[in-house]
């Protein structure tokens, strides 16, 4: 048997004929890999993913040049969504038709159905893995339709191949209510489990393939979607109905789906614990001059994700993440000598404010936290100079953070352990005013002085000019993802508990960060707000967003919080890095970036005019 890993990473040029494709075990083991799996595995590209673009984490310079790389390739498509550009001629990020970023999701499922169609055909299939297979485009096709539900809300259900025969009728299918879409998520999953392995033992040639854990996590997700205000009986989509006057949302909240989403993050926790899930911890490699504990702290925080395939990682992708050089600012002197060494990928100073103090509250309400002067210029100093160089003019913002401040965010001022220097005793520091991370030009520069560290391994570097990567693939789900979103639903369920706080106390536990109650009760100004189900859902919200902050989670969270909007009235804010003296004194000057569009009709998004048109059943997105 040809390696499967191959075909997950490879995607055929050219659709072989039916027969051809299901002639033996090889060949349709390579349809169900190379074809059903093929836009899963694109997923991985954040550049595609509305989670990341569109979350507000992650910004790009407005003023690119045309044959810049992101621009030039069209990867800024996802960026533009929140500048306005989004509209109904020509859609950003359409995944019903592929234009833009998309990805033609409805293809992918109609290889699914013809798979499930075809499957029993290769004689030489056992019946053990016949039926894997089956679970697996079971699973897939399931996926994309979520996809589509989380963009698109109700949306037709493709649920078998339609011959190429098919009546007008036939193909002009209706969006069926917001309901009947996850119902029949969660029936496909459901038919999927018992034939899908709990863990993949062969490495070498399935990673990347579905596992019953990966789909219990996807389960728990799709029904605390479900349960989530967005589709919830929102009030904002009450009068939204089919061509026939079928209403397509529910007409008033559901608390019950909250408790059935419990259920469902329960029975995903107990698979992965049985599986061996568990937090990721550094191990340090050979090669490493010198590290404190505080940096320890820092790599196991950012190898969660930068470590491909360890035990916290429930999903993980195949592609490797191929943006490092967006992401990364320019440790050194070395990083100047590397053409189209980008760093466009810039986080708003409101990203950062995002993330605790060291005393695991919002800085806004630590009772010890100076946040009236928190744009000040001061000098880093014992206290935190793990994390930020002693005696470097910095923003006072960036001193006394919890720790995974430092590690997913890059400043001025903030040491690097790693890009060849892995001597904790003398780090390199970053120098955005006038040092390797200021503006090289007008398209080697971050817009706003702060870049997702997080993304980018210690062991990358630059070095004999070029930018050497350390890859690793894009990890889709991680093991405390599924704890939140287990407290999150045991809160909106029945609001605080002893359960919800232990979830969520894992988490910051791993952090350094005492728990939710002993934070609060003495270094928060509203000592109280873990004891009610709002401000625990409040917490809980900012827990999240922290924990997976640049993982292509958030924008979606936002979303299905009915939040996104609140998030985006606020103008993009960075400090004035094109500062022509090159003076701190300059640099650390408020700067608007842009100030983002983003409004109601946002939540979800529209389809292209032309495709209703071909289909007059179909009703377009709400205030489209």
């Amino acid at each position: 048997m040809l390696a499967c890993k191959k075909y997950l990473d490879v995607i055929p040029d050219d659709v072989a004929t039916l027969n051809s494709s299901f002639a033996n075990e090889n060949e349709a083991q390579a349809y169900l890999l190379g074809n059903c799996y093929a836009n899963l595995q694109r997923l991985s590209d954040v550049c595609r993913n509305a989670g990341f673009t569109t979350s507000g984490e992650v910004i790009i310079p407005t003023d690119l040049p045309s044959n810049q790389s992101l621009k030039g390739s069209g990867q800024d498509a996802g960026f533009n969504l929140l500048r306005g550009f989004q509209n109904v001629q020509n859609p950003l990020f359409n995944f019903w038709d592929a234009y833009n970023q998309g990805l033609n999701l409805w293809q992918s499922i109609r290889f699914c159905n013809t798979f499930l169609d075809n499957v029993n055909t290769p004689p030489d299939v056992t019946v053990t893995e016949r039926k894997r297979w089956i679970a697996e485009a079971k699973f897939l096709k399931a996926y994309y339709h979520y996809w589509l539900i989380r963009m698109y809300g109700p949306i037709p259900i493709a649920d078998v191949a339609l011959p190429v025969n098919a009546t007008t009728d036939q193909v002009r299918q209706k969006q069926l209510p917001v309901d009947s879409c996850f119902n029949y998520v969660v029936h496909l999953i459901d038919e999927a489990l018992p034939d899908l392995p709990p863990s993949i033992q062969n490495v070498i040639t399935e990673d990347g393939r579905i596992t019953a854990t990966i789909a219990l996590a996807v389960k728990a997700e799709v029904l605390a979607t479900e349960a989530s205000p967005l589709f919830n009986g929102n009030p904002d989509y009450s009068s939204f109905a089919n061509i026939d006057g079928t209403k397509l949302f529910s007409a008033a909240p559901d608390k019950a789906k909250w408790q059935k989403a419990a259920d469902a993050c329960k029975a995903a926790i107990d698979a992965a614990n049985a599986s061996g899930a568990a937090l990721y911890q550094f191990v340090a490699q050979s090669g490493i001059a010198h590290m404190t504990d505080s940096t320890k702290l820092l790599l196991t925080l950012q190898g969660a994700v930068t470590s491909s395939w360890n035990t916290e990682q429930l999903w993980t992708l195949n592609p490797y993440f191929g943006y490092q050089i967006q992401a990364s600012p320019r440790v050194n002197a070395l990083a100047t000598t590397v053409y189209n060494f980008f760093s466009n990928f810039s986080v708003p100073i409101g990203e950062s404010e995002l993330f605790y103090t060291n005393n695991g509250v919002p800085i806004n309400e630590d009772k010890t936290w100076d946040y009236p002067n928190r744009y000040k210029v001061v000098q880093g100093d014992d206290a935190n100079g793990h994390y930020v160089r002693k005696g470097y003019s910095t923003n006072k913002g960036n001193l006394n953070r919890e720790a995974r401040y430092y590690a997913d965010i890059a400043f001025d001022g903030s040491t690097w352990f790693g890009s060849s220097n892995t001597d904790d005793n003398n780090p390199d520091v970053i120098n955005a005013v006038n040092g390797p991370a200021a503006p090289l030009d007008p398209i080697a520069y971050n817009a706003t002085g702060y870049w997702a560290r997080k993304l980018v391994p210690y062991q990358t570097a630059s070095a004999n000019n070029s930018f050497q990567t350390f890859n690793y693939s894009w990890p889709f789900m991680r093991l405390p993802a599924l704890w939140l979103l287990y407290a999150e639903c045991l809160n909106e369920a029945n609001g605080p508990s002893a359960a919800v706080y232990t979830w969520v106390d894992q988490v910051r536990a791993r952090a350094g960060l005492p728990g939710i109650q002993a934070a609060w009760a003495q270094y928060s100004r509203t000592p109280n707000k873990p004891g009610t189900q709002d401000g625990l859902r409040q917490i809980i919200h900012q827990e999240r967003r922290i924990e997976l902050a640049f993982e292509g989670q958030a924008g979606w969270d936002l979303r299905r919080w009915k939040e996104l909007q609140n998030v985006l009235v606020n103008p993009f804010l960075g400090w004035n890095v094109m500062n022509e003296t090159k003076t701190t004194g300059q640099y650390y000057n408020l700067q608007t970036v842009y100030q983002p569009q983003f409004g109601l009709r946002d939540y979800l998004f529209p389809i292209q005019k032309a495709d209703m048109l071909y289909n007059p059943n179909l009703v377009q997105t709400p205030y489209w």
